[in-house]
């Protein structure tokens, strides 16, 4: 979850080193950290800061941090309070050697004991403390003093010590005594290598390299490099030197850009408009037939005989993933489970034949989406019948992720470059993607007539126009309603059927960024016992949209504003939606697309409230973007 960077060259690392976690500050924000190596002296210089960015920011610009090598960290705090003893980068005992990691060392306690038996005194609470001091151990059991070749001492020494550790981590690794190389190394999370002219640039994602170059070198799991301004060496877990050609970022979207609004996550959300019309050209072109309504970058061969679909996901890529099997199974008539990824991974259920599974993860990181993937993939494997054979998707936002060298199909949502932590359009974009495939699957199992499916398609290439409209008014109307909530505690948001996974996304988009307590519940189940947590102090957020359960919605509304709580609709304008003391308003469109909608009032009234409250909006505490440890 936290942002690493590690540059070296010919120029000064320290202005890279900020801009590169300028860029990675949505990963982590507890405190941040550099520390650089002068090529001439050898001297090490380190410095930290509590807090955002711009702490360290301050620092360096005060204390300086001169160099032509060096690391950077920016923190989600995981072992230990986000305080500055606790900021990356840390020291071996002698201050020579300096890492940072994002990840989490699963052994660091064992590991802890034992160096403290032999004398290390530790500094920090931290389970990555444990590495600087045995890299550290590591070059003074093989005598590096005085070394002729100390970059490759160096890296002998990392290669030593990375078998002891046991968990994902993505680290880099400097020495006073290499002042032009650096280590880095990864298991089981990201690290990407920029290629520039003379100078590289390693981190944790692609933000961090815009601005510096766009061809990268993805290291696989198990892999070590030694980057110097000369080239990069590259090894596997087993020592053995590597030859792999770099890739090219495709596109501007690695590139944030807030233009004129007050937040990222303000301009995310009025940027769904163009994601969706980005999709409707990528996927609903001019020219489809009845037999391929949809264009996906699949052949027939990824369709056929697939008779049960599993779906993987956490956290608002579960919301999107609940949708999506509802589309699949009662549109698309494909069985079709969602799980949650960190249960998935301890409590798989009973393998299946004929089964696709799918992982949905905006970052292509999340590291239970990842691990849970693979897991299922080895029991397939393990069990040796075709029927069985593992057959994944992945459904992301960064193609060029840990997840697509991981399963054999990718589905790009295409939406761009989202700061926010809380997901606005990659929400979207997940919520079509399974547009996608709910059409694709319609028309090759014959579950809907071609006249069902055309009426879906046409209603979907409205949609771009329909955001634009709804985004413009609920940014307004949300404004003014959203001071009604300064005192405000706890909210309910009900839901269901296909909507009832937006009540989900409501409550959570409110938790996350204005921190008022709210739960999503299927509006059937408010009388089986939440009902009990209502009075005037508690407002309902109840989605009605028309369609099946329309009218049982509106019953259970009813039954919330007997109780005298304060009933906020997002719903159609008209006489059935009159008994709600304030309308969201949403246009009347079928049930099967209404999702796409309905959640644009919960978006900006969670965003309005957080921005009434003065809260920070784009990095909510204790939250990353990309959750990339267990």
């Amino acid at each position: 979850m936290c942002g690493i960077v590690a540059l070296v060259g010919s120029r000064e690392a320290a202005p890279q080193l900020l801009e590169g976690l300028r860029q990675l500050e949505y990963r982590g924000y507890d405190s941040a950290g550099i520390a650089t190596v002068e090529s001439d002296t050898g001297q090490l210089h380190c410095l930290r800061a509590s807090g955002k960015l711009a702490n360290l920011t301050a620092r360096v610009d005060s204390e300086g941090a001169p160099g032509q090598c060096g690391i950077g960290h920016t923190r989600w705090a995981t072992h230990g309070k986000p305080e500055e003893r606790n900021a990356h980068p840390h020291r071996s005992g002698d201050g020579a050697v300096a890492v940072v990691q994002n990840g989490i060392i699963e052994n660091h306690r064992n590991l802890r004991e034992e160096l403290e038996g032999a004398g290390v005194v530790f500094r920090s609470e931290t389970d990555t403390e444990v590495i600087p001091h045995l890299i550290g151990a590591a070059l003074q059991c093989c005598g590096a003093d005085g070394v002729e070749r100390p970059a490759e001492q160096l890296l002998t020494a990392v290669q030593s010590v990375l078998p002891r550790l046991q968990g994902a981590y993505a680290l880099a690794v400097i020495w006073d005594k290499a002042p032009g190389a650096l280590v880095v190394a990864r298991r089981a999370a990201p690290l990407l290598i920029g290629l520039g002219e003379g100078e590289f640039l390693c981190a944790s994602d692609t933000p961090a390299l815009a601005g510096f170059t766009r061809t990268i070198l993805p290291m696989e799991d198990g892999e070590v490099a030694l980057l110097s301004p000369l080239g990069v060496e590259l090894y596997n877990a087993e020592g053995r030197r590597q030859q792999r050609m770099p890739s090219v970022l495709s596109g501007a979207d690695h590139v944030a850009d807030k233009r004129n609004y007050r937040h990222f996550m303000l301009k995310e959300i009025h940027e769904q408009p163009e994601t969706a019309e980005l999709w409707v050209s990528r996927h609903l072109p001019p020219g489809l037939t009845e037999a391929n309504p949809v264009a996906l970058p699949f052949d027939e061969a990824f369709y056929a005989g697939i008779e049960r679909i599993e779906i993987l996901a956490c956290g608002t890529s579960r919301h999107a993933a609940l949708v999506g099997g509802h589309l699949l199974e009662q549109f698309a008539g494909i069985p079709t489970a969602v799980h949650y990824a960190s249960e998935f991974r301890y409590a798989p259920p009973p393998l299946a034949p004929h089964t696709l599974t799918v992982g949905v993860t905006q970052s292509g990181e999340t590291a239970d989406t990842l691990a849970a993937l693979a897991m299922e993939a080895r029991r397939r494997e393990v069990h040796g019948d075709p029927a069985y054979a593992s057959r994944q998707l992945g459904v992301t936002n960064r193609p060029e992720s840990s997840l697509s060298r991981q399963v054999s199909h990718i589905l790009d949502i295409g939406a761009g470059i989202e700061v926010g932590v809380a997901a606005t359009k990659t929400f979207l974009g997940q919520l079509l993607a399974f547009y996608s495939l709910t059409m694709a699957f319609a028309a090759r199992r014959g579950s809907r007539s071609p006249a069902e499916i055309a009426s879906l398609v046409q209603e979907l290439r409205r949609l771009p126009k329909e955001l634009k409209t709804l985004v413009d008014l609920h940014d307004q109307r949300c404004e003014a309603f959203a001071h009604r909530f300064a005192e405000t505690q706890d909210v309910i948001f009900l839901g269901r059927g296909i909507n009832y996974p937006i009540a989900l996304e409501g409550a959570l988009k409110l938790k996350e960024i204005s921190y008022i307590h709210a739960e999503g519940y299927p509006a059937g189940e408010m009388k089986h016992g939440p009902i009990a947590l209502l009075d005037s102090h508690v407002p309902v957020v109840s989605i009605a949209v028309p369609g099946q359960v329309f009218e049982k919605v509106l019953s259970n509304a009813q039954e919330a504003k007997a109780r005298d709580a304060q009933l906020i609709g997002v719903a159609p304008e008209g006489p059935d939606t009159e008994l709600f003391d304030e309308l969201l308003p949403v246009p009347d469109v079928s049930e099967w697309i209404s999702p796409l909608l309905t959640v644009v009032p919960m978006q900006l009234l969670s965003y309005h409230i957080a921005a009434h409250r003065g809260l920070d909006v784009d990095q909510p505490r204790n939250l990353a973007k990309s959750v990339t440890v267990e």
